[in-house]
């Protein structure tokens, strides 16, 4: 493995480009990326570049055109793969912190390391909601529910104290958008845990019927408004809507488009 800083600028601002292999497109050498974000854990790196790939097919790009494994079971990446590794790393770590700033910058957008992590974060936990919206309507469906529309609803009015048409109109959102299209990540995630908790107090309890499943997704969204007044002081319905999710998935595709043309034009870093 190359014991090297990739990401330290001050100590060699061309280290990162040196290291590419040059194969028609440059690419990185798992070791040399395990190195630079300082993972020492294959098992570790093995579930960031997991979640890498998952934010690759989120975004509809192939993951094998970015994700090279190699006959050892190893990978190389290319520069947006590195990226994304970058962006989904520990960030307490400050090798992914600093990799984090050099691709924010790489991608020469005007947004911060933070907004490029946060955004992949978004994309991420919005999937995670579709599947787990998924799963409860069949959950719910199972035990009984008939008017799911109704049953959607109380598990938004426990959580934000108000009802789905009345939270659209507080967010402001138009008509043609989906709530959780416009969810940060922070609500996004509270979400999440309301709907997968929704669905385990359902099968653990046996809970049957319209009624008692309304009552039950209520009770639910209210622990969940509970918890986020308790530790963060944040009523649900007062966190302002994020970017569009749509607009969100278009820039990340851009920024794979920009980081593609550094290598098609021969481009250093900055």
């Amino acid at each position: 493995m190359t014991e090297i800083s990739l990401f330290h600028f001050e100590e060699d601002r061309q280290c990162f480009e040196d290291l590419a292999i040059k194969n028609g497109a440059n690419l990185w050498e798992q070791s040399d990326v395990m190195s630079a974000l300082d993972y020492r854990s294959e098992e570790a790196f093995r579930k960031l570049v997991m979640k890498a790939m998952q934010a690759c097919l989120t975004l509809g790009i192939p993951t094998e055109d970015n994700f090279h494994r190699q006959a050892d079971g190893t990978y190389r990446f290319t520069r947006f793969a590195c990226y994304l590794l970058a962006m989904n790393g520990d960030p307490k770590k400050l090798q992914v912190a600093a990799a984090q700033l050099y691709f924010a910058v790489l991608a020469e957008t005007f947004h911060t390391a933070l907004e490029h992590s946060d955004a992949i974060d978004r994309v991420l936990i919005r999937d995670e909601v579709s599947e787990g919206e998924k799963s409860l309507s069949s959950t719910a469906s199972r035990h009984g529910v008939e008017n799911y529309p109704f049953f959607q609803n109380a598990g938004y009015r426990g959580m934000y104290n108000m009802n789905l048409s009345k939270l659209r109109e507080r967010k402001g959102l138009k008509p043609t958008e989906k709530l959780i299209d416009r969810m940060g990540k922070e609500e996004l995630a509270a979400h999440l845990f309301r709907i997968t908790q929704t669905a385990a107090k359902i099968r653990n309890e046996g809970v049957q019927g319209q009624r008692l499943l309304e009552d039950a997704a209520e009770k639910v969204g209210k622990q969940v408004r509970k918890s986020m007044l308790e530790i963060s002081g944040a009523k649900p319905e007062d966190l302002p809507p994020a970017e569009p999710i749509k607009d969100v998935k278009k820039r990340l595709k851009q920024t794979d488009k920009q980081l593609r043309n550094i290598d098609k034009d021969g481009k250093k870093k900055p």
